[in-house]
């Protein structure tokens, strides 16, 4: 079984940057794919960006591509979402989630989640 937590959410200013991470415990981690995915106050939970197990594939939302780069250390059990240019909408708890087969946009797909970091962009 895969537990995931996430780290590194703060408040920043905007066109700061942030890294969160998404540690991962359980010998499963590594042959896992993982999303990012954030819910705003107010709004639906949306998908951020994801990365295949091997690291190889990777996929943005249009809203953050080109600001945001997910990136993945397998030996480290550790999956990393870098985000610069940070912007007042990128505020939201921020969560990671994992599952078994290609990376998806589609948050049903996942079965393992964190429990959520929270990324405040002051104006």
């Amino acid at each position: 079984q895969v537990q995931l937590v996430e780290s590194g959410g703060g408040l920043v200013q905007a066109g700061g940057s942030l890294r969160l991470s998404c540690a991962a415990s359980g010998r499963t981690f590594s042959s896992r794919s993982v999303g990012w995915f954030r819910q705003a106050p107010g709004k639906k939970r949306e998908f951020v960006a994801a990365i295949n197990w091997t690291g190889s594939s990777t996929y943005y939302a249009d809203s953050v591509k080109g600001r945001f780069t997910i990136s993945r250390d397998n030996a480290k059990n550790t999956v990393y979402l870098q985000m610069d240019s940070l912007k007042p909408e990128d505020t939201a708890v921020y969560y990671c989630a994992a599952r078994v087969g290609p990376i998806s946009q589609q948050q049903t797909r996942y079965d393992t989640w964190g429990q959520g970091t929270q990324v405040t962009v002051s104006s």
